[in-house]
């Protein structure tokens, strides 16, 4: 990758910015804060729902904001509610406080959602490497996993009584960091392509409708990667930790495992493009899926065996750290720059409807028991694993009779 252009300080930026904005001392006891507070299983899911929610709801609105006004106006504002999600924290001790800090949380999500892919590719575009996209989201994303290996060590260490007084100084910490993530927004700058659209806002939504439906293949991946990520992903995610402790994993050495995990994520996420170089992207995205499905059986047949069990932890938690930025370069090949934040926005808005049609599912089966929950994780990222996918042509030449 060719250094001192707009990509090279964009990607530095956004890695930073990942890095800062990701660290979170509570994430590795939320669900057992979640539980000390009195929320049961079924309230963690209702939770998971009014995030998707939020990101249904915002989406659209976010996305052509981004077009519109840049990545940057897009980030500080998303960063702004984000503060405001995890401050709501200290004071929550009803569900519906959980499902308000919840929501606004989506709602953060959705200013960069999109709008951070469109900045890298458009900024990529710039030097002419858009071809090199899944190695620079390899590259910012492995700061999710670098923060990691420090802030879940001490997060669970701090709270291994999990008592008030050592969730409220985690979530403090957790504040402070985001903080920082918001000063560093700062420094990004917005391609020129990128910032010289000022259309009517509407236009942007029906160009992004328009590559959608003539578009297929895009669609395919896109379905092929949240089917496994939801299952896979989300849910094992918030379940992972009640997981490890029935299993006989001590609250502090959860913490351990998060960083392990981290690590692991970081070399995998750092090493993206020999993968790419060694096999091809869509088989990358199959045998991953595969992998997510065998991970989540082993998590329903262990019982409470304890080896399987951090086996089946670690392997779901490197497959989630590989499969998106592959899907990122397939996907954003073939849409146009200029609706790329929108159309990404509008795909996500079809995730929250999966999101919650699934969670929905879920939230019946988990008063069954967890393995029976975990079984029907396994059968839907299965079947995500059978939606066909292939490689398209570079976004210049899938454009022309599109927008």
């Amino acid at each position: 990758m060719k250094s001192n252009t707009l990509a090279s300080h964009n990607i530095t930026v956004l890695f930073w910015i990942n890095l800062f904005g990701s660290i979170s001392f509570i994430q590795p006891v939320m669900t057992l804060f979640y539980i000390e507070k009195g929320l049961t299983e079924s309230h963690i899911l209702w939770i998971m729902m009014f995030w998707s929610g939020a990101v249904l709801l915002a989406e659209v609105p976010t996305g052509i904001f981004a077009d519109k006004y840049g990545a940057k106006a897009s980030f500080l504002t998303g960063s702004f509610f984000k503060f405001i999600s995890v401050g709501l924290l200290l004071f929550a001790d009803e569900p519906w406080l959980f499902m308000l800090c919840s929501f606004i949380n989506g709602c953060s999500v959705t200013f960069f959602s999109g709008a951070d892919e469109a900045l890298l590719y458009d900024s990529l575009k710039e030097s002419e490497e858009q071809h090199l996209m899944d190695r620079a989201m390899g590259k910012i994303t492995s700061a999710n996993f670098f923060t990691m290996t420090a802030a879940v060590i001490i997060g669970a260490f701090l709270a291994k009584d999990l008592k008030q007084e050592q969730f409220n100084l985690l979530i403090g910490l957790g504040m402070f960091f985001q903080l920082v993530e918001f000063g560093m927004i700062f420094f990004v700058k917005n391609p020129q392509k990128a910032t010289s659209y000022r259309e009517n806002p509407f236009l942007y939504v029906k160009k992004g409708f328009k590559v959608i439906r003539k578009t297929p293949q895009l669609l395919y991946m896109f379905i092929n990667l949240t089917l496994v990520f939801i299952p896979a992903g989300a849910v094992f995610n918030k379940f992972d930790q009640l997981i490890l402790k029935e299993a006989a994993v001590p609250v502090e050495w959860i913490g351990v495992l998060y960083a392990l995990a981290g690590i692991a994520g970081f070399f995998a996420t750092r090493h993206l493009g020999w993968l790419t170089a060694k096999f091809s992207s869509v088989s990358l995205m199959h045998i991953t899926g595969i992998m997510a499905v065998i991970g989540l059986l082993l998590s329903v047949m262990a019982g409470h065996n304890t080896f399987v069990i951090i086996g089946a932890f670690f392997l779901l938690k490197t497959v989630n750290a590989i499969r998106y930025p592959i899907y990122s370069q397939l996907s954003n090949d073939w849409i146009p720059s200029e609706v790329r934040a929108t159309t990404i926005s509008l795909l996500s808005i079809l995730d929250s409807v999966f999101d919650l049609v699934i969670f929905l599912t879920l939230a019946g089966a988990v008063t069954k028991g967890m393995p029976i929950m975990l079984a029907a994780c396994a059968a839907i990222a299965f079947a995500g694993t059978l939606v066909p996918i292939r490689k398209g042509v570079l976004e210049e030449n899938a454009a022309k009779e599109i927008v």
